[in-house]
């Protein structure tokens, strides 16, 4: 189902004119996502919609219409101009919003962001995976496909994006230490935001390297690509395709075998939890160690670095993919 999107670019914020009116009795929550009009975003926002009605607060989700910082940026100072109780971020750069995240933490906002566990102006970072089992799981169901030898490329939605490549970090790592004979060819490259992108970079590759036996993308819309490709050059079953991805986009290539499968949180979920931390933090609530949150589960964040860190991985693979697909993910 199509979803409507908050297209947001720098000349279009006073136009579109998204509206919050702060509540006395609720939280007014503002979550800023790395890109609008992908399904994994759609079902993110479904997770805030759901969960800001069950708890009765206000939130919305903004997605720009491409994955540029300054936009993320210009989205998080026009929150700020509104006077939000609650920032949610989902980082394309950090770096580059680490100045206007400091803005709005002076204002007296709270601050939470989820892929950005190397963020500073936070009041927390949440994740649904840890970096080295999401990035290991990967690299195991890649080497479990094409088998002690082989060639693959690696996806990350950006160079910029911190988390894409810290789970390729330890994808990579886990395959030297492990799986010599798989070589990775070139520098990762950084398409996973973008399918078009993702699979003439794949087409290329395929072309370049006859011997290529697999793609290792992390990005929801590499691993769509790369599959794209895949089956248009026709080698089903010469080149595995492994990444996390929406199984709802995915879902056809999986079962015709151009994608393999791969690992995946649940960005509904994701969303539901900027709510329940947002209005915690808005109402003063401190998150203490041993909580049971809907959401994360028992928690043990580390309150040196601000990260809530659990394991709430799904597999997505032929068995799974129909029923997280029929979820709306």
């Amino acid at each position: 189902m199509k979803k409507s999107f908050l297209l947001l670019a720098a000349s279009a914020i006073a136009t579109l004119g998204m509206t919050f009116t702060a509540s006395a009795e609720g939280a007014t929550i503002g979550v800023v996502v790395k890109i609008g009009g992908i399904p994994w975003f759609n079902a993110m926002e479904d997770g805030i919609k759901k969960r800001a009605a069950e708890l009765g607060v206000e939130a919305e989700m903004i997605g720009p219409v491409s994955a540029d910082p300054a936009l993320q940026v210009q989205a998080i100072e026009d929150l700020i101009a509104k006077g939000v109780k609650v920032i949610g971020v989902v980082p394309n750069d950090e770096s580059a919003l680490e100045p206007v995240l400091k803005k709005a933490r002076d204002a007296g906002i709270k601050v939470i962001a989820h892929e950005g566990p190397n963020l500073n102006n936070v009041d927390w970072d949440f994740e649904l995976a840890s970096t080295k089992g999401l990035g290991e799981a990967h690299a195991k169901l890649l080497a479990k496909t094409i088998g002690d030898t082989g060639k693959y490329a690696v996806y990350v939605g950006s160079l910029t994006v911190p988390l894409h490549n810290a789970w390729a970090d330890a994808a990579i790592a886990w395959l030297k230490a492990e799986k010599p004979g798989i070589q990775m060819i070139g520098e990762r490259y950084g398409v996973g935001e973008n399918v078009d992108a993702a699979r003439s970079t794949a087409l290329d590759l395929i072309a370049a390297n006859p011997d290529l036996t697999g793609f290792l993308a992390f990005g929801s819309q590499g691993p769509i690509g790369a599959a794209r490709a895949v089956e248009e050059r026709r080698k089903i079953g010469d080149i595995a395709v492994v990444g996390i991805f929406s199984p709802g986009q995915g879902q056809k290539l999986v079962h015709e075998g151009a994608l393999t499968g791969g690992y995946m949180w649940s960005p509904a979920q994701a969303g539901e939890v900027f709510v329940t931390l947002g209005k915690m933090l808005a109402e003063g609530e401190e998150v203490k160690d041993g909580a049971d949150i809907p959401g994360l589960g028992v928690v043990h964040p580390n309150f040196e670095t601000r990260d809530i860190i659990t394991d709430n991985i799904l597999e997505i693979n032929k068995d799974s993919i129909d029923a997280l697909a029929d979820q709306g993910l």
